[in-house]
């Protein structure tokens, strides 16, 4: 069925199975006065309900917002006031698959006498298709590339570009930084970042708005202007879902686990029993049979997995572990040879580090280290330093000790060698 949100021909699924009918909403909002007038289909929704649905899982992204989500037309009209108070360059940032978003942007483009330019390669992949498959009007004079958006006037001009989560080579941060081989900032100039902030790239989007600032840009984002809104459902809008659908089983999805447990609590509001609501995390399993029975199922294994060059999934616990105490703390090499019979130590120990000091430091302190470890296989039994086990164990202790005093850590690799 049809639905609404951030990128075109969004749909919810009605899935039939042996025992029921299960209803994903997928990513949605309600919004009656879509820029496609593609409405989202509740009627349909409405006779799912009728017939019954034995399971509905519905998007939970935003049940903290109450009320309603705002159409994406009411960005366009924040985006008219800004585009006529500009004097300079407009650069405008949003999610590279919000086509509804970068159409409005052009349409205020046209109107206001700009040409268009995109910049950024995940742009242009998006661009391209949206355009082949008709949900993206450039009208023919409209786009100009980046070299030939240099040469304009710079109030004649809109940039859309990539970047609006701070990505570190991103279009938008290296042209915040100066480093943009193509477009350039200059004070009076209009930056609008149109998205919200994912959560963990906080740090990276303040640190673009302060360089964009200290370029003498005049900066539109989420904290000064309502140059975004969500595409996902606030309260009333999942409540309506709710009442629309009225399955015998919800499950919240897609959001944080603070998200499922308000969107259980907002379908018991509505009349859902507790019983018939289940909190679910990635990797749990619920089975349902013919008589509407829910039960638990065995864990399924589920999260990331690591990729390392060709392999996938292969490298232990103990591996990263080790990567990390390395990329932490550093490596001591120790590298010795004894005598099989006596024990006596016939060379070394040689000791080499890597990221532990540096380098004008590192001989003195190896040295110091070397000596540290020659005083301890002094004070062990003979017959002891016959076995490289112990003279490792030993070695390794010696310089545990040794680089403790400097509150480091570093990996210890002894080898010793039999003569």
């Amino acid at each position: 069925m049809a639905m609404t949100h951030s990128i075109p021909d969004s749909v919810g699924l009605a899935i039939r199975t042996p025992v029921g009918t299960v209803v994903h909403t997928g990513d949605f909002k309600l919004d009656q006065t879509p820029l496609d007038g593609r409405l989202p289909d509740l009627v349909r929704l409405g006779e799912l309900g009728a017939r019954g649905v034995l399971l509905l899982l519905s998007d939970s992204t935003n049940v903290e917002h109450a009320g309603v989500t705002p159409s994406e037309r009411s960005v366009g009209a924040e985006f008219e006031t800004i585009f006529r108070q500009a004097t300079g360059r407009i650069l405008v940032t949003t999610f590279s698959s919000h086509i509804h978003r970068m159409q409005q942007v052009i349409d205020l483009a046209v109107r206001f006498g700009r040409r268009v330019a995109f910049v950024g390669r995940s742009l242009g992949v998006h661009t391209a298709i949206a355009r082949d498959l008709g949900h993206l009007a450039i009208p023919d004079g409209t786009l100009v590339d980046a070299g030939s958006a240099r040469d304009l006037p710079r109030h004649r001009v809109v940039i859309i570009t990539a970047g609006s989560q701070a990505e570190a080579a991103s279009a938008l941060v290296r042209i915040a930084m100066d480093a943009h081989k193509q477009v350039t900032l200059e004070p009076g100039d209009t930056v609008i970042l149109s998205s919200r902030i994912i959560p963990g790239n906080e740090r990276a989007i303040s640190s673009l708005v302060n360089h964009l600032y200290r370029r003498g840009a005049v900066v539109h984002y989420g904290r000064t202007s309502s140059v975004h809104v969500s595409g996902h459902a606030s309260q009333e809008e999942l409540k309506l879902v709710l009442n629309l659908v009225r399955p015998r089983h919800f499950v919240p999805v897609h959001g944080e686990y603070r998200h499922l447990v308000r969107h259980v609590r907002l379908a018991a509001e509505v009349g859902i029993p507790p019983e018939s609501c289940h909190l679910l995390e990635d990797g749990d399993v619920l089975e349902l049979d013919a008589a509407g029975v829910a039960r638990r199922g065995e864990r399924v294994t589920a999260g990331r997995v690591f990729v390392d060059g060709k392999g996938i999934g292969d490298v232990e616990d103990e591996v990263l572990r080790d990567r990390r105490h390395l990329s932490e703390d550093g490596l001591v090499l120790a590298v010795l040879a004894i005598a099989q019979q006596s024990g006596e130590i016939v060379a070394g120990p040689d000791l080499i580090s890597r990221g532990v000091v540096t380098e004008e430091a590192s001989p003195e302190v190896l040295e110091r280290a070397r000596g540290a470890v020659l005083d301890a296989l002094a004070a062990i039994n003979p017959e002891s330093r016959t076995d490289p086990a112990e003279v490792k164990e030993e070695v390794r202790k010696a310089l545990r000790r040794y680089f403790k005093r400097f509150d480091r850590r570093p990996v210890i690799l002894p080898f010793v060698m039999e003569m």
